[in-house]
């Protein structure tokens, strides 16, 4: 049996992205284009920001097509005009975030200030705003772990922050794992500033959003074109964007259904895991996106449990997959308190809405098979 557990990594393309992309790519003008053609992809483009802002809960000129969530972060962070000053942040960001805070750093334009999350996996909203302070403009807290799937209070941080007096500081998220999973409207969230990509919730890799609220000012990304209002040139990718609207909108819609059916095969699979000896699940149960496990096995290493998943047809990942293959244990189960050995043994599994009954169970089966194996090994 082949089962695909790794929708925290990317997701299948859904069937309304594809027939959307086919569909604009039969009309190739370049939107910049005042001719026929050009008019034609323009206002396919457009077509699709509208869509996007209306599921966002915000303004067609607040949305800025990107490349993915990791263009979007690093723009949301170097590029946002609000002078020198700290950058409050969770510890467990993903890479796009801290890399980029540690690049500012090194050069001298930006402090970071890194605020550790609990031992659930959730940032405390007063520990927020107890680090805010008046040399701080940006706080950027992501509103769902891409590892442990934790889920952080957005809309209480905004408040914390709010409440102490920070007018000029800029809020961002990465909501890169959190959109098309969970409801997202920018408003209620209270965020300046927002990421996502396409292909976390089945559309095309390769194109992504970033929100910025009108009043909070933009600094451009690029130079060289008048596209997305000057602040990102270069010809748009009409494609792509069309099926990252066309995918987004079926997600959206149809999302308290698909989150009561992965939730569903998650707790199975939870449940079965559980009864594994030594098995450990880290961060909140109650508080987390609908498909995704974090685990261990007591004396097991994590890529050694991945790579042998994989011999037996299932894919699932030891952590990020935008870190396989640093070497390195995860700096969220770090962050979270765990010692390097443990989080070496962490593995993800992240389920979809295609995923079975009959997938999980083989899943949780072919992992009981494997510890069970792997301990006869090791016994002396």
């Amino acid at each position: 049996m082949k089962v695909y557990a790794d929708h925290a990594a990317t997701t299948p393309m859904r069937p309304e992205a594809k027939e959307a992309m086919i569909e604009a790519l039969e009309d190739f003008g370049n939107p910049s284009s005042i001719h026929a053609l050009g008019r034609l992809a323009s206002a396919k483009m457009e077509s699709a920001r509208k869509a996007i802002a209306e599921l966002l809960n915000c303004r067609p000129a607040e949305v800025y097509f990107t490349s993915g969530g990791s263009e979007a972060d690093n723009w949301a962070i170097r590029a946002a005009r609000y002078g020198a000053g700290d950058v409050v942040a969770s510890a467990f960001e993903h890479h796009a975030v801290l890399h980029t805070l540690e690049a500012m750093e090194r050069s001298g334009t930006r402090r970071a200030v890194l605020v550790a999350p609990g031992t659930n996996g959730i940032i405390d909203p007063a520990e927020i705003g107890r680090r805010v302070s008046s040399t701080t403009n940006m706080v950027t807290v992501m509103a769902a772990n891409n590892e442990v799937g934790t889920l952080q209070p957005i809309q209480e941080i905004s408040k914390e922050i709010r409440k102490n007096g920070s007018k000029l500081t800029v809020f961002h998220t990465d909501a890169v794992q959190a959109v098309g999973h969970i409801p997202v409207d920018v408003q209620k969230m209270g965020v300046d500033m927002l990421s996502l990509s396409a292909h976390k919730f089945g559309g095309p890799k390769g194109i992504g959003v970033l929100y910025c609220r009108q009043g909070a000012q933009l600094d451009p990304l690029l130079y060289g074109g008048g596209q997305e209002r000057g602040r990102r040139p270069g010809t748009e990718n009409v494609p792509a964007i069309a099926g990252m609207a066309a995918a987004m909108r079926t997600a959206c819609e149809n999302i308290e259904d698909s989150a009561n059916t992965v939730r569903g095969l998650r707790n199975r699979l939870l449940q079965r895991i559980g009864e594994i000896p030594g098995s450990r699940i880290y961060g909140s149960i109650e508080t987390r996106l609908p498909g995704n496990i974090n685990c261990s096995f007591a004396g097991i290493e994590g890529e050694t449990m991945v790579l042998m998943l994989d011999l037996a047809g299932i894919c699932v990942s030891a952590g990020s997959a935008c870190t396989s293959g640093s070497g390195e244990p995860s700096h969220v189960l770090t962050a979270m308190g765990l010692s390097r050995r443990d989080a070496y043994g962490a593995i993800r599994i992240t389920l979809g809405e295609e995923n079975t009954t009959q997938e999980v169970d083989y899943i949780a089966a072919t992992i009981k098979n494997i510890v069970a194996d792997l301990r006869k090994e090791t016994r002396p």
